[in-house]
């Protein structure tokens, strides 16, 4: 068994992927935007994932905007016949690095086969909707309009499974009025947890639950106290709050991104770290710290 094959699999789909994947958006230059600084370490990153064992990358059409993707195609193109990629729509990037709502009909459409060319795909595997009521998180808002016309481009036979971003519990519902809803992307992690009840939810139903900004937003006492929790174990801090994520819920499926191949093994050795209890119950206690 490698590493990686500790992290256990969840359904995705109808695909089987390994829980620890890769997420793409550092591949691109700063800001998510433009070209990256050295062309062959994002090639090499995305080679040795894959060799890692990772079938589950995360990516979008606007980071860079295209840079990523093509990236992508150019690294691992043919695809190995088990490599999920997934992919999310709804913003567009202004000539600053702007990220712009992009939910129209038009808007909507020409995203989807912008990933299918610069993916070299025919079809893509799984697509995020990102809600953009409001860039920082979710917030109150129907998603009928701009997730029927990503339903419909599924019946067209260009897109095979839906999920959505940067929602609401009420959204979600929503959308699983309008479409079978395969997995739900938005923030969460050690200390910022109003998701907790959520991902117990979309368990029992058998849908990914699939987080990111795992270190993003800690107090320095919270980022002390994981870095004290890490330095006991041996590992790092982001190894202990993966692990963490990892232990939380069977449906929690993890994208760390790197544009380092020392550091994406150093992420994916995450998959063999155990967390002993009195860790674990530290750890949960961080989310209880004020900020």
């Amino acid at each position: 068994m490698s590493t990686i094959d500790q992290s256990g699999t969840f359904n995705l789909g109808g695909y089987s992927v390994k829980r620890l994947g890769y997420g793409a958006m550092q591949l691109a230059g700063p800001g998510v935007f433009g070209p990256p600084k050295d062309h062959g370490s994002a090639l090499a990153v995305l080679r040795e994932a894959v060799a890692s064992g990772v079938n589950h990358i995360d990516t979008s059409d606007f980071y860079g905007p295209h840079v990523t993707n093509q990236i992508i195609r150019e690294a691992l193109h043919p695809y190995r016949d088990d490599l999920v990629i997934v992919t999310k729509i709804g913003a567009r990037r202004g000539a600053d690095g702007s990220w712009i709502p992009a939910f129209s009909r038009e808007e909507l459409t020409q995203a989807v086969h912008d990933n299918l060319r610069n993916l070299g795909l025919d079809v893509l595997d799984v697509v995020n909707l990102r809600i953009m009521f409001d860039v920082h998180g979710p917030a109150e808002g129907s998603i009928e309009a701009p997730l029927t016309v990503l339903a419909d481009l599924q019946r067209q036979g260009l897109v095979r499974h839906v999920g959505l971003s940067n929602v609401t519990s009420k959204q979600i519902a929503e959308g699983r009025g309008i479409t079978e809803i395969v997995c739900v992307q938005n923030q969460y992690n050690l200390a910022h947890r109003a998701d907790d009840a959520l991902i117990d939810d979309l368990a029992r139903d058998g849908i990914a639950y699939v987080p990111f900004f795992p270190l993003g937003g800690f107090s320095p006492l919270q980022s002390s106290t994981l870095s004290d929790v890490a330095a006991r174990l041996n590992a790092t801090p982001m190894q202990v709050a993966l692990a963490w994520l990892l232990r939380r819920a069977e449906n929690i499926l993890l994208i760390p991104g790197t544009s380092s191949v020392g550091h994406l093994r150093e992420n994916l050795a995450a998959a063999a770290l155990v967390l002993p209890n009195d860790a674990v119950s530290e750890l949960n206690r961080m989310a209880d710290v004020a900020a």
